[in-house]
């Protein structure tokens, strides 16, 4: 790996630009995950708003830990560990290599699972919207959440295109063949 060789420091604008999009990536997601995701009314006189972290809090209270895992895999650790290989593939491999196809491919195989945090999310919406004496509204943070998960998607597949320069010019290169 090499930092002086990354496609984001060959082409600066670009990589400033994507690597800014990553950080709002991040920052959406990390609020999304502590911001108000629902607000659950019973009877018109009780309320209680829930985010995707008090969620997983009260899930581990509860002992419940297969749902405790599943939300907090697929809600919390794979967006960040996406974020964080995109980061890796755009900023620090360089555009050629074993490494970087590698990366490459750890990056297909995370894309394959991204929706998968927005429906787990839409399942504990419609879950609490299933309730008949009950009133849910979303709140703010399943917005700031979906928006990070979109743009993750749409930079992924955007460096997963562009993370590899072609090989230079055949003419321009020096061949003993000749």
């Amino acid at each position: 790996m090499a930092l002086h060789n990354s496609y984001a420091v060959r082409h600066p604008v670009r990589g400033m630009v994507v690597n800014s999009l990553l950080l709002g990536a991040l920052l959406l997601l990390l609020y999304g995950l502590d911001a108000p995701i629902l607000t659950l009314e019973k009877f018109y006189f009780f309320s209680t708003t829930t985010s995707l972290l008090s969620a997983l809090r009260q899930l581990a209270a509860e002992a419940e830990w297969g749902l405790f895992v599943l939300i907090g895999l697929f809600s919390v650790v794979f967006p960040i560990v996406k974020i964080l290989l995109l980061f890796l593939v755009w900023n620090v491999d360089t555009a050629q290599g074993a490494a970087h196809r590698r990366h490459l491919g750890w990056l297909a195989t995370y894309s394959k699972w991204s929706m998968l945090d927005v429906f787990v999310v839409a399942l504990l919406v419609v879950s609490v919207k299933l309730g008949a004496l009950a009133e849910a509204h979303v709140g703010v943070g399943i917005y700031a959440f979906a928006a990070s998960v979109v743009l993750t998607m749409l930079l992924s597949a955007w460096i997963g295109r562009h993370a590899i320069d072609p090989p230079q010019d055949p003419d321009t290169l020096t061949t003993s063949e000749e």
